[in-house]
């Protein structure tokens, strides 16, 4: 699936799927004038980024994003201390 296939409501629930070389790459790299990419990892341990970082991205090094696998995003769970 492509990022044009999504529908509004779908855009929040994807995103983009990176492997641990592309999530290196993206690190302290900005995707517009003043914001950075922030890989985090999904429940999975997968490495991904949000779809908005990838259609708000105006930097032609990380154009292969618009390529990446969508899958859905599954948040990490986190047990807090009592």
């Amino acid at each position: 699936m492509k990022i044009a296939q999504l529908t509004q409501e779908q855009k929040f629930t994807y995103v983009g799927l990176l492997t641990d070389a592309q999530k290196d790459e993206l690190v302290g790299q900005l995707f517009d004038e003043d914001s950075y990419f922030n890989p985090i990892q999904d429940a999975a341990d997968n490495w991904i980024i949000s779809i908005e970082e990838i259609e708000n991205n105006v930097n032609p090094n990380f154009d292969w994003l618009q390529d990446l696998e969508l899958i859905i995003f599954v948040p990490k769970q986190y047990d807090l201390p009592i």
